[in-house]
This record gives structure tokens, C-alpha cells and sequence, in this order.
């Protein structure tokens, strides 16, 4: 298979490009809430859709250091679209390191990335059940028949929303013969244009406004037989949700909280500079308080930086003493890119709270690096239990 994408550009130079083109538009799509439909294509275009297709489907197999920082470029651009870009990076990237799709689905999948963006999410949540991670099976089912499946639910929290070209939906396998109390658990990949897919718009968040992360039901949609693929249990026979701990492919999505903390320091610095109140007669940026102001954004910045891509070296050095650690290194940078925001927010008063000022964006997407599994609760809990013994 021909490489499906051109020679990927991951200079300091191309990403700062693709970031400027992201924020021309962030703010309008922030206020509409619509599919970032721009920003998708600009990310699409620099061919960072399709950066983690594996080499043996013709693509660039960039790893998880390299998907840190196109994250964090988008992610200092429209949030938005870079979490759209997050939960598609990842899913490629499962895919290079584990095939699992059916072979000719993924191969209309890549096909029809080479020629516009086909977004990609793992669709978990559930209205009732929440986040899987915290444990339970969901209610959506895939019915067994003689030609396929049959999937009917409800889930929640479906980034991408009816952009999304592809579903990975988490489901119980409903199947003659299987075990009710211990059924199958497992993803059916679903393409979004299939009949008994409807979208009902929930999404009215606090950031991220135009990820489109809606409701979504499926009623009775039909996928073949191969669409199915299932999660093991553990050795106990427990079954155990793989995001209820970290691992370095889910770095991606701390990474573009990280370039919202980096456009909140950009957005300070040119206030900063820019601002001359009449009593002073000088930029507040020459201010000795405002200097310390901005070097402790730039600690926190470098702080997880240093966490985000030390972290990561060290996987790829081989180190394997982080892994254990690795949802608490989460924590650290979350804290860390939040703290950076809201001091610089903080430090302007009423004007980083005004809703002409890109901070008062900034500091409410930035809020979201909270939500993603495994949370600040269950990640110290386990780590406690760990370290206890």
C-alpha cells in the first residue's frame, strides 16, 4: 500500500504554521459551538489526521513523543479540534499496533483519509453508567445474528459528534449461547453514515464548545460479522476498562492542555506588553510584578513539558520503572497546565475574565484536562494502594 499521506512535517516551524491557522478560527467556532469544519481541514491538509498510521499501512507510524507535540501545536490553536485529532490519533495508532479493524474497512477508512478528514472516536460513555473507566458494563449491546450484529444504545460524551466517520463503540455482545453473567465485552466498529444513527445535541459545555462532544443513540444498526472485537478479561475474570490506567498512547490528550496553557502565556505576554495604564505611563510588562507573574506561568509550563516528554523518553529508553506512575504523572501535568492558566488570569483581573479577551477562553478549556480517565481521585487512589502495598 502507497503512503497515504504526504511526508509528515513535524519541524517547529510547520507545527507553529498549522497552530496560527488553527487560532485564526478558534474563537468563532468556541462561540457557535459548530464542527470545527476549518480546523479539521487544516490539520488534515499538514497530514496529522493520519500521523500514527502505522509504516505497514503506508503511513508515517509516528509514536507517542511525536503525537505530544502535534497535540500540543493543535492544541495551543482550537482545543477543540485538537481532542477531535487526539481520539483519531489513537485510534490509528491502536490499530498499528494491534490490527484489529476488519481488513477491508480499515483500508476504506485510510482511503477515504487521503482525500478529506475521517475522524475516529472510541464511543464509551453511557448516560447512566458514566465513565467506564470507574467501572460496570454498559447497556449497549451488539445483537448476534446469522449475517453480523445488531447494536442498540445510548451513549454519551461522543466527541467529534456527526463528524465522526468511524464509531468504535463499546458494547456487551449479546449472542445464542453466551454466558448472561459473563458475557463478552468488546468494541463494534461502525461507520457513521450507517441508517439507525442519530445524534441528539447535549453538548453545551463549559470549554471545548466545538468538539461536539453529543449523545448519541443506535438503533438497530446493522455491521457485519469481523465489525466485533473483543476486550479480554484478566486472569481473575474480571473484566477491567484499559483506560482506568494510563499508558503512553493516552499522553496525547494532556499534551493539548498543555498548548492551551501555552496560548494563555502568549495571551498574557501581549496584554502585558500592550497594556499602559495612565498612572504608570509604562507597559505593565516592565513591572517587576508582572515579570514574576509571567515567570511563574513559565514554571508551571516547563514543569509539565519536563513531566509530558520526560515521561515518555523514558519509555523509550526502555525505562520501564515510569509505567506504574504514569497516571500520577498525568495528575501533575493537569495541575500544572491549570495552575499556569489561572495565575495568569488571576494577575489581569477583570479584563482576563472579559469575553474579548482569548484568556477568559483559554482558562475555560484548560478545565477539561480534568475530565479525561483515569481522574485525579483514582489516579491517587491507586497509586496510594500501590505504594502501601
Amino acid at each position: 500500500m502507497t503512503r497515504i499521506v504526504p511526508a509528515l512535517d513535524l519541524s517547529d516551524e510547520a507545527l507553529a504554521a498549522v497552530t496560527a491557522q488553527l487560532a485564526e478560527t478558534a474563537a468563532e467556532y468556541d462561540q457557535s459551538g459548530a464542527i470545527p469544519v476549518r480546523g479539521l481541514e487544516v490539520v488534515h491538509r499538514a497530514g496529522l489526521l493520519t500521523a500514527t498510521v502505522g509504516s505497514q499501512y503506508g503511513g508515517a507510524g509516528a509514536g507517542p513523543r511525536e503525537t505530544a507535540r502535534i497535540l500540543t501545536a493543535l492544541g495551543e490553536g482550537d482545543p477543540s479540534v485538537a481532542l477531535i485529532a487526539a481520539n483519531t490519533l489513537m485510534a490509528h495508532a491502536s490499530q498499528a499496533a494491534n490490527a484489529h479493524w476488519p481488513v477491508g474497512l480499515y483500508e476504506e477508512a485510510l482511503a477515504r483519509s487521503a482525500v478529506e478528514p475521517s475522524p475516529i472516536n472510541a464511543i464509551r460513555a453511557e448516560p447512566e453508567l458514566g465513565a467506564p473507566a470507574r467501572g460496570g458494563l454498559p447497556r449497549t449491546t451488539a445483537l448476534r445474528t446469522s449475517s453480523g450484529w445488531i447494536v442498540n444504545g445510548h451513549k454519551a460524551y461522543a466527541t467529534g459528534g456527526p463528524a465522526l466517520a468511524y464509531h468504535v463503540v463499546w458494547v456487551v455482545a449479546d449472542e445464542p449461547g453466551g454466558d448472561p453473567d459473563s458475557p463478552r465485552v468488546g468494541h463494534v466498529i461502525v461507520p457513521g453514515d450507517r441508517a439507525g444513527i442519530t445524534w441528539i445535541d447535549t453538548w453545551d459545555h463549559l470549554g471545548l464548545r466545538a468538539s461536539n462532544t453529543h449523545d448519541v443513540v443506535y438503533d438497530g444498526v446493522l455491521v457485519p460479522e469481523d465489525a466485533f472485537v473483543e476486550i479480554p478479561r484478566g486472569a481473575d475474570g474480571v473484566y477491567r476498562d484499559p483506560a482506568a490506567a494510563a499508558g503512553p498512547n493516552s499522553f496525547g490528550h494532556p499534551a493539548l492542555y498543555l498548548g492551551v496553557a501555552r496560548a494563555a502565556r502568549r495571551a498574557f505576554a501581549d496584554f502585558a506588553r500592550s497594556r499602559v495604564p495612565a498612572a504608570l505611563g509604562r507597559p505593565i510588562a516592565t513591572t517587576e510584578r508582572i515579570q514574576a507573574v509571567a515567570g511563574e506561568i513559565d514554571l508551571q509550563i516547563a514543569q509539565a513539558e519536563t513531566l509530558l516528554h520526560g515521561a515518555l523518553l523514558l519509555i523509550e529508553a526502555g525505562d520501564q520503572t515510569v509505567l506504574p506512575q504514569l497516571s500520577v504523572i498525568k495528575v501533575a501535568i493537569a495541575r500544572a497546565v491549570v495552575a499556569a492558566v489561572q495565575t495568569a488570569v488571576a494577575a489581569l483581573g477583570n479584563p482576563g475574565l472579559s469575553r474579548r479577551n482569548s484568556l477568559e477562553r483559554h482558562l475555560r478549556d484548560v478545565l477539561c484536562v480534568r475530565v479525561h480517565p483515569p481522574q485525579e481521585d483514582a489516579a491517587l487512589a491507586a497509586a496510594g494502594r500501590r505504594v502501601l502495598g
